[in-house]
């Protein structure tokens, strides 16, 4: 039995952050039923990363969406609302990600749905929260790291504001509701009692940056300085970085320069007894013109057996060939209901030593109304 088998989560939610929430807790699951706009339903269905068309719509919603039934119902109509208030009356979850004051409009605020459900959980993701100047602008990924200071920590130091090549935003947004959800749930257990869970992206933003904001306050005020070269973390010393060999790249983490001096029989880091923060570009520069000299299995074979934190830098493509990689069994193949099949990832949680996968691919626009309404609606 999976943890949240006979919860209902009702999710209002399009994009990223709110369907990354109820996609895991589909996953360990909890019954997920998405709400959408009868004709072009989440906006997700068409928003494309690359040319890819997945069955009509895009690899985006297929990979988010998965193992969630699609309700299609426009709860502007009065009627259409009645109906809808049935269903969210049965709801343990009901979770959303418009901007504030959209559901209040529309009738459907954490107030108007506790009068039909007094212990429902209302979870909610915005952007900004109710920020007086900032809680109407568009809660977009890109511009969350920018606003956040998040784009100052990759790349060079000569390279200007770097974004993460991932909506990473969305996703620690998305796992923070799922965090709150299962808090709430587990008080509603034990008391209860309902919830409203709120999460902002610029909150979750702050977070993920727990430990470098920490240094920034705790240190005079400096601000984060990322090496000239090879840089992975502002704040980390050399070797810290990924570094490109004869063949390939190799990443060396924390280290002792004079052991790897040793190890690598590079006379020039010889120089650098210790290892002092202001001497990372210069240490780095000499590990970039050694290291080039010889493949990165050569390097691997000296250093891993002396237990230096160091890694092969691998694409997809080398990736996915690793035994490694087909062992862990990470992905599943799910099936839609008009019989199209995809390949996707599959939960990363194990519990009591089981993984939850489920064939269940993401569904259909509105392809679960009949059963909906004859279940929850017309009963």
């Amino acid at each position: 039995m999976k943890p949240l088998e006979d919860y209902l989560i009702v999710d209002f939610s399009q994009f990223l952050s709110g369907p990354s929430a109820s996609l895991r807790l589909a996953d360990l699951g909890a019954r997920v039923i998405k709400i959408e706009k009868p004709g072009t339903g989440d906006i997700c269905r068409t928003l494309y990363t690359s040319d890819l068309i997945m069955n009509g719509e895009s690899s985006i919603f297929h990979t988010i969406n998965r193992n969630k039934e699609s309700f299609a119902i426009d709860f502007k109509q009065a009627d259409e609302l009645k109906k809808l208030k049935k269903l969210l009356a049965k709801a343990d979850v009901v979770m959303h990600n418009f901007r504030p004051g959209v559901m209040e409009r529309v009738g459907l605020s954490y107030d108007d749905v506790k009068k039909i459900n007094p212990n429902v959980l209302y979870a909610e993701i915005s952007g900004y929260g109710n920020h007086p100047d900032l809680k109407d602008l568009p809660g977009q990924d890109l511009l969350l790291q920018s606003m956040t200071a998040l784009t100052w920590l990759s790349g060079n130091q000569d390279d200007g504001p770097v974004p993460m090549g991932l909506s990473i935003v969305d996703m620690l947004a998305g796992a923070h509701l799922a965090q709150g959800i299962l808090a709430a749930l587990y008080r509603k257990v034990t008391h209860n009692i309902g919830a409203l869970v709120q999460v902002s992206m610029l909150e979750s933003a702050f977070d993920f940056q727990f430990e470098t904001i920490t240094t920034y306050f705790n240190d005079g005020g400096e601000l984060p300085i990322r090496t000239k070269s090879n840089n992975a973390h502002a704040y980390l010393g050399a070797p810290y970085g990924i570094y490109k060999t004869h063949n390939g790249f190799l990443a060396l983490a924390m280290g002792s320069i004079p052991v790897l001096a040793e190890l690598l029989q590079c006379d020039a880091l010889l120089q650098f007894p210790e290892n002092k923060f202001g001497l990372r570009d210069e240490i780095k520069n000499i590990l970039a013109t050694h290291l080039l000299t010889q493949n990165t299995e050569f390097w691997l074979n000296i250093l891993e057996p002396a237990d230096i934190w160091c890694a092969k830098v691998l694409n997809y493509q080398e990736l996915f060939a690793e035994e490694g990689f087909k062992v862990l069994e990470f992905t599943q193949k799910v099936e839609m209901l008009d019989g199209y099949s995809y390949q996707t990832t599959r939960c990363p949680i194990k519990i009591d030593g089981e993984y939850f996968t489920s064939s269940k691919g993401s569904p259909k626009l509105g392809q679960d109304n009949e059963r909906i309404i004859n279940e929850f609606i017309d009963c």
